[in-house]
């Protein structure tokens, strides 16, 4: 069997895991493998692994089921643990901003600098600093890292990357999407339990913020003022949005309440980045993750932000013919990180 090019993308979410392999050929990049599977509720806490067996027996059962033979793999983290930071540095060669990194990451970073690992992105060797240049400094707890590599390294996969969630959904896009140049979009991740923003600039990066909002949240909202089980607010949640579905007008008129406040946060972000960068305010979002086909999340972002609004297909590009449309077009929603995952490689930096 020849070697993958490309390593597993292996998505561990709060609620659910996602595995994709990707492969090429003469005709482009096609999905070759894509599944993923529930996790109980508890298993992950606020980012946090709390109980390791179910994740390693639910990635042990995604691994078997997808007949996925790859071990090499690529996983990624975000939340309270991971400091991301866009910092300006005196001008200096890579290697020997990379002697330093420590030393100018102690500045910025809230943690003992000998608990994380650190690692960096030259945005540009020039800056609006003359003789500086702009840098993506990334910081991740040794512990909670530690804790999801132990897992993929129990199910016989090789953690050869660790990404950021806001880093790989950027790198799914800009493998699916063209804009145009100079232009300013926001990519708006909508997970269970967190909302990742990425805003970019001429496909980079400027800006990232972790919102503690989520799809969880309406589910939350639902079962909690209808007094109805987690499972049954969620196929309410769902059927929001779809004309024939019979929907309870307090469930909407939840929904949207959630969405509103969604958006309100999402404002706030970009006011924030505006404030302080030279660069326009994003014109587009383009929206991702489990919750993002909710209409009225959407239109509550088109109404009070006046921009153009787009639901981003991770399969935009990707050629899926080994699979029903039904399938992708379920599964797209959810599978960002796992398919921006699944663009890395071996050796990728």
């Amino acid at each position: 069997m020849a070697q993958q090019k490309f390593c597993v993308g292996i998505d561990i979410g709060a609620s659910r895991i996602k595995v994709c392999q990707l492969n090429e050929d003469k005709r482009g990049l096609f999905l070759e493998q894509y599944g993923q599977s529930l996790l109980p509720a508890g298993a992950i806490v606020d980012g946090v692994i709390s109980d390791p067996t179910p994740v390693i027996d639910t990635l042990r059962k995604l691994k078997a089921t997808h007949k996925i033979r790859n071990t090499k793999a690529a996983i990624s983290v975000s939340g309270h643990q991971v400091i991301i930071k866009k910092i300006t540095v005196p001008k200096m060669g890579e290697s020997e901003l990379e002697s330093n990194i420590k030393w100018e990451a102690e500045q910025y970073i809230p943690f003992d600098i000998e608990e994380v690992e650190l690692d960096f992105h030259l945005v540009s060797d020039s800056s609006a600093q003359k003789g500086h240049m702009d840098v993506i400094l990334v910081a991740v707890k040794k512990d909670y890292l530690e804790d999801y590599t132990s897992v993929i390294t129990e199910v016989g996969f090789e953690p050869m990357v660790c990404d950021v969630d806001s880093f790989a959904i950027e790198n799914m896009f800009l493998a699916n999407y063209e804009t145009p140049p100079g232009e300013t979009v926001a990519l708006v991740n909508v997970g269970a339990t967190k909302t990742n923003i990425n805003i970019l600039t001429d496909g980079v990066s400027s800006f990232t913020r972790d919102l503690s909002v989520g799809g969880d949240t309406f589910t939350e909202e639902i079962q909690k003022q209808l007094s109805i089980t987690a499972g049954e607010a969620e196929i309410l949640k769902l059927g929001v949005g779809d004309a024939e579905a019979e929907v309870p007008q307090e469930v909407r008129d939840c929904v949207q309440g959630i969405a509103d406040n969604i958006t309100s946060e999402l404002q706030r972000s970009i006011d924030f980045y505006s404030a302080t960068s030279a660069d326009a305010p994003p014109a587009h979002i383009y929206l991702t993750g489990g919750s993002a086909r909710l209409e009225a999340l959407e239109q509550s972002i088109k109404s009070r932000m006046w921009v153009h609004v787009t639901e981003i297909n991770p399969f935009h590009k990707i050629i899926t013919d080994g699979y029903e449309a039904d399938f992708i077009n379920t599964h797209a929603p959810s599978a960002g990180v796992a398919v921006g995952l699944a663009l890395r490689f071996p050796g990728d930096s």
